[in-house]
């Protein structure tokens, strides 16, 4: 099960998981939304989805890819024939993103590359973690993420990894030092330009937004 090409979600979930610890290095939420947008720009990319006014998504060519995380997040989506106009594309996101995660966990599950741990908090609360797997997917992918930043992200999956990234508050993790806040600056504009990533942007801020609020409140 190695052998398969990583999905554009796949590839940010192993960019995004702690080896040791089996948890993500930034808000769960936010990845979860990243996910999802991740999902939409390989499906777009396959030919399966369109986009119009950067908003609303429409499924059209709902044939199944024979990927299970694409072919999951393609079935989640509105079915054209019931439902012409399409969803909002940051509604979508906002709701397909446990599912998404799911499917992507199980998948690299299959691949060795994680193990599912049940843990529980104070004895009582069941928690899930995922810590690395005897196949080592996790290291090339942020092999392939700094190799990408030393090149200026020059093609368009390592554009939508650093946009996704962006917009998940992931780069803050991966990037520490000050040296590469010009490079945040440069993968925060990408997360504007691109869609899908925009669509994860405004997820976040809408729930930061709601963090603050309540907070005020």
């Amino acid at each position: 099960m190695t052998g398969a090409p990583l999905t554009l979600p796949e590839e940010l979930l192993l960019l995004a998981l702690d080896p040791v610890r089996g948890r993500s290095l930034n808000h769960t939420k936010y990845l979860r939304y990243g996910l999802a947008g991740a999902a939409l720009a390989d499906l777009e990319e396959a030919g399966r989805i369109a986009v119009e006014g950067r908003d609303r998504i429409t499924v059209t060519n709902p044939l199944p890819l024979g990927d299970p995380v694409l072919d999951g997040a393609l079935a989640a989506l509105p079915d054209p024939a019931k439902q012409r106009s399409g969803v909002k594309a940051q509604r979508w996101v906002r709701g397909a993103g446990r599912p998404v995660q799911e499917l992507c966990l199980r998948r690299l599950e299959e691949r060795g590359a994680l193990r599912r741990e049940t843990r529980r908090a104070l004895g009582l609360f069941p928690y899930e973690r995922f810590p690395a797997g005897a196949v080592d997917l996790i290291g090339p992918a942020r092999d392939r993420f700094a190799a990408a930043l030393g090149a200026g992200f020059p093609d368009r999956r390592s554009r939508l990894i650093a946009a996704l990234a962006s917009a998940t508050d992931l780069d803050r993790k991966l990037l520490l030092s000050r040296e590469y806040r010009p490079v945040r600056r440069e993968m925060k504009r990408l997360a504007r330009e691109i869609w899908t990533a925009h669509a994860v942007q405004r997820a976040v801020r809408r729930d930061k937004e709601a963090a603050s609020n309540a907070a005020s409140g």
